[in-house]
């Protein structure tokens, strides 16, 4: 059996980043979860750090080390959700405050130490917000861009085009210019846009899963749930809301879940009407090189067995 892959994830607390943690938490066997780096995007940075704590003590997990990272995009007003996620982020079920520390280190430079520190190609990072931390480290330190393995990320759209402005989805919306560093850096890329987020909607009878698992990981997954999916029933007249996050976890465990296309995918940063937008030659009518697997079909009954075992574990 092959050692556990080593990730980052860095992330912005949020209830699907939540079931996103929980996920790669419950997963050992198969995922060693080096830090977990906080960036400011669905609330600002002081909540974002705080969630990640809550989120790592309710699966047991005080040992997990958190790193809090950047309060604002790179070029930008940051722009936050909390109309999606409520004012903490993880609204829902009341919590209590973390007792675990933040690392006095930033997150930023927790990611440059940590690739020069381990084996070139040994590390994967799974953003689940908006990139300024990942492109702040490629940018202080490009040595590090060869070092690592992969990116599984959250963002992007093509077919379902924005979920904040017409034309983009939130975390590319948040900081264009850094997802412009990411998309262009060479390191090999696996997208998860709502294209494919958007086929994982939760229901009712998943939900109940969750809260039949009787633990409270599994009670908290439920009421997070049920807070989230309000929001998107409401927006798209769907039965359920998107697990977004969550998609990034289960392609690294389970990436037989998954069909995409390698294309090329570029990032509009100058447009006021198309800005954060990413430009996915699904058709390749440009001729321009691939540089990311863009996933556009997942299996949402395995997505969600593969959820409910996992977090049943905890």
């Amino acid at each position: 059996m092959s050692p556990p892959r080593k990730i980052i994830i860095d992330t912005d607390p949020g209830q699907d980043d939540a079931v996103a943690i929980l996920l790669a938490l419950a997963s050992p066997e198969a995922l060693e979860v080096l830090g977990i780096t906080a960036v400011a995007g669905n609330v600002p940075l002081a909540l974002t750090q705080k969630n990640a704590r809550i989120i790592c003590e309710l699966a047991g997990k005080a040992d997990v080390k958190v790193f809090a990272g950047c309060d604002a995009p790179l070029h930008r007003k940051l722009v936050t959700a909390e109309h999606v996620h409520g004012k903490t982020g993880l609204d829902g079920p009341q919590l209590a405050a973390p007792t675990m520390p933040l690392q006095a280190q930033h997150a930023v430079d927790f990611i440059i130490d940590t690739l020069r520190r381990e084996p070139a190609h040994t590390v994967t990072l799974c953003p689940l917000g908006p990139l300024t931390n990942i492109a702040t480290a490629f940018l202080r330190a490009p040595d590090i861009i060869a070092r690592v393995q992969q990116i599984v990320l959250m963002g992007g759209a093509y077919f379902e085009v924005g979920n904040i402005t017409p034309a983009a989805e939130f975390n590319i919306y948040v900081d264009p210019e850094a997802a412009d560093i990411v998309f262009k850096s060479g390191v090999p890329l696996v997208v998860m846009p709502l294209d494919v987020t958007h086929k994982a909607l939760t229901t009712r009878a998943r939900i109940e899963a969750f809260r039949a698992l009787g633990t409270e990981p599994g009670r908290m997954v439920a009421e997070w749930t049920d807070f989230f999916e309000r929001f998107d029933m409401q927006k798209y007249g769907s039965e359920g809301a998107p697990l977004h996050d969550p998609c990034v976890i289960a392609y690294l465990l389970r990436p037989d879940l998954f069909t995409g296309r390698h294309i090329n995918v570029e990032i509009e940063t100058q447009s006021p009407l198309t800005l954060g937008m990413t430009v996915a030659d699904w058709w390749g009518v440009t001729k321009r090189p691939a540089n990311a697997l863009f996933i556009g079909g997942i299996d949402a009954d395995g997505f969600f067995e593969l959820l409910i075992e996992r977090v049943g574990r905890l």
